[in-house]
C-alpha cells in the first residue's frame, strides 16, 4: 500500500537540491550519518566507465536495503577550457518502490561525503586531545577538510603545505590557517596529518612520523597513485572506509600489498567492522585511507535530503 508521503512525492515530482542546501548541514552530523549507514546491511555497489578518448562518463551505483538507491553520474572532460572539467548529479531513489526521490548537485554531495568520511575516521582514530592539524594540499578538498576538522575538533590549529607555495598561501588567506615552510618539520609537529593531493609518488615519509599521530589519506584514487611511502604503512595501524573500494583499486594499499611490503590482513578494519575501527593506545600511529565509494554518496545524499526536509518542516507556520 502506498503511503501519503509517497503520493505527495508523485504529485510534486523529485526534489532538486543544489548548493543552497549547505546551510542546513553540519560536518559532525554528516560524519555520524555515514557511521549510522554502516550499521545497515552491507551495500551492493558497482562502477561503470564509458570513455571517448580523454573524456569519461563514470556511473557509480549503490543499493542499501532499507535506505535506498543512488546512482552518481560523473562526466570528466579534461579538455574543457571555459567550463568545469567535472560535472554530474546524484540520483536518489526509494528503496521501497524505486521511484526517484531527489536529484542532488554532484559537487554538494562529493564535498560533504569526502571530508565527512575523513572526519569520521579521525573521530574514531585520532587522539581526542589533538590540537594540531596539518593539511597537505591546497585544492578544493583541502578547503573542505579545514572546515570539517575544525567542526570535529574545536580549537584545532591548522597548518597548510603545498608543492606550489602560492596556492597554499591563497588558501591560508581564505581560511586563516598558518603556512608550513618545511614539510618534514610540520609533520613532526602535527597531531593529525591529512593528505589531499594528486600525487603519484609519496609526499609523506614514515621517517617523519611521531608516536600518537593520525594519518588521513584522501587524494589517491587510482592504482598508480600514492601519497604515503612504504615506511608510513609499516609504522602505522592501518584502517580504511571500505576494503572493497580501496584494496583492489587504489595504489595506497594495492601497490605495497603486491610487492609484499604489507599484507591484506594488515588492514585491520573498515567502517563495516564497527568497534574494531578504533585507537588502542595514545602512542600508536593510526592511518585511515579514505577511498570514497557510491555507498557513501547514498548515505550522504539521504542525509542531505532529510536535513532539507527537516528545515522546511521547522520553518512552516
Amino acid at each position: 500500500m502506498r503511503n501519503d508521503s509517497m503520493a505527495e512525492r508523485d504529485a510534486i515530482g523529485p526534489r532538486i537540491i543544489g548548493p543552497e542546501a549547505e546551510r542546513h548541514l553540519d560536518w559532525v552530523e554528516v560524519a555520524r550519518a555515514i557511521e549510522a549507514g554502516h550499521a545497515r546491511p552491507r551495500a551492493q555497489m558497482e562502477d561503470v566507465f564509458l570513455r571517448r578518448g580523454a573524456d569519461t562518463l563514470l556511473n557509480r551505483s549503490a543499493w542499501i536495503e532499507g535506505l535506498g538507491i543512488a546512482v552518481k553520474a560523473a562526466t570528466v572532460f579534461p579538455g574543457n577550457r571555459h567550463r568545469p572539467t567535472i560535472g554530474g548529479a546524484v540520483n536518489l531513489m526509494s528503496d521501497e518502490d524505486g521511484s526517484l526521490r531527489a536529484v542532488l548537485d554532484f559537487a554538494l554531495v562529493t564535498k560533504w561525503k569526502t571530508a565527512a568520511d575523513s572526519l569520521l575516521g579521525a573521530l574514531r582514530l585520532a587522539r581526542p586531545d589533538s590540537r594540531e592539524l596539518l593539511v597537505i594540499g591546497a585544492g578544493t578538498v583541502a578547503r573542505s577538510l579545514v572546515e570539517a576538522y575544525r567542526a570535529g575538533f574545536p580549537g584545532i590549529r591548522v597548518t597548510l603545505w603545498n608543492r606550489t607555495p602560492a596556492r597554499a598561501a591563497a588558501l591560508a588567506a581564505q581560511t586563516g590557517a598558518a603556512l608550513a615552510p618545511d614539510l618534514a618539520e610540520a609533520v613532526r609537529r602535527a597531531d593529525i596529518i591529512a593528505c589531499a593531493t594528486m600525487a603519484t609518488e609519496p609526499v609523506l615519509r614514515g621517517a617523519w612520523l611521531q608516536p600518537g599521530q593520525h594519518v588521513d589519506l584522501i587524494g589517491a584514487y587510482r592504482p598508480d597513485m600514492r601519497e604515503a611511502d612504504d615506511d608510513t604503512l609499516r609504522r602505522a595501524r592501518l584502517f580504511c572506509d571500505s576494503r572493497r573500494t580501496t584494496i583492489p583499486h587504489i595504489g595506497e594499499f594495492r601497490d605495497p600489498i603486491a610487492r609484499g611490503v604489507i599484507a591484506e590482513g594488515d588492514i585491520l578494519a573498515d567502517l563495516y567492522d564497527g568497534p574494531a575501527l578504533a585507537r588502542q593506545s595514545a602512542e600508536e600511529i593510526t592511518l585511515y585511507k579514505n577511498g570514497g565509494g557510491a555507498h557513501l554518496d547514498l548515505m550522504v545524499a539521504c542525509h542531505i535530503l532529510e536535513a532539507v526536509e527537516r528545515a522546511e518542516a521547522t520553518a512552516e507556520p
